[in-house]
């Protein structure tokens, strides 16, 4: 089944990008419908990439056909990351705990610039549940749970995204405010030598 998923967020990609690709956000990702929190497993910079891997589990409901030939709670997976920041874009493919036979996820992430201080992320993704009869139904109670976990998980990006920035506009008013302040000993010095100078009657050398 392929499927497709877009967020869209009040933020520069390349910070979008720089959330996604920080180890200690994924952490942050709690109390979210349908999907787990992630436990991050792996983070790693190799052949110019950026890799993270979790695992998941899902926590929603399955089709009531379904239950008897596949257990929910063995719904869990690893989900493998590669970013290339380059062309903004990040390859996903989920490997499955069980089931491995029967189960397989893969997509890609695009993140994109709109403009004007927004960005996208979005992912086409083919998810496969080979299981007689009722895998399409399978596969449609996932997808609908990952749609579902991807909108509320937007609202808790934004708060993140939000708040990083505030720090972000706080270190650089501090920079400012720094640079303002040696610049003006610095202004306040050189006035102090050329009054001295101009007291003894000796020109000021210059450097």
């Amino acid at each position: 089944m392929r499927f497709d998923a877009e967020q869209r967020f009040d933020a520069e990609v390349d910070h979008l990008l720089g959330l996604f690709t920080d180890p200690d956000f994924y952490a942050t990702l709690t109390d979210l419908p349908k999907i787990s929190t992630p436990e991050l497993l792996d983070h790693r910079t190799a052949g110019g990439r950026i890799h993270i891997s979790y695992r998941q589990r899902y926590t929603g409901d399955l089709p009531a056909a379904a239950k008897s030939m596949i257990d929910v709670d063995k719904i869990s997976w690893i989900e493998e990351l590669s970013f290339d920041l380059g062309s903004r874009t990040a390859e996903t493919q989920l490997k499955p705990d069980h089931y491995a036979d029967r189960f397989s996820c893969h997509g890609r992430y695009t993140f994109r610039d709109l403009g004007r201080g927004r960005a996208s992320r979005r992912l086409d993704g083919d998810l496969r549940i080979r299981v007689p009869l009722v895998g399409g139904r399978v596969e449609s109670a996932l997808v609908s749970g990952l749609k579902e976990h991807a909108d509320a998980e937007r609202e808790l990006i934004e708060e993140r995204l939000l708040a990083a920035q505030a720090i972000l506009a706080r270190v650089d008013a501090k920079r400012g405010k720094d640079a303002k302040h040696k610049n003006g000993k610095a202004a306040k010095g050189s006035k102090a030598k050329k009054a001295t100078s101009a007291k003894s009657g000796k020109p000021d050398k210059k450097s």
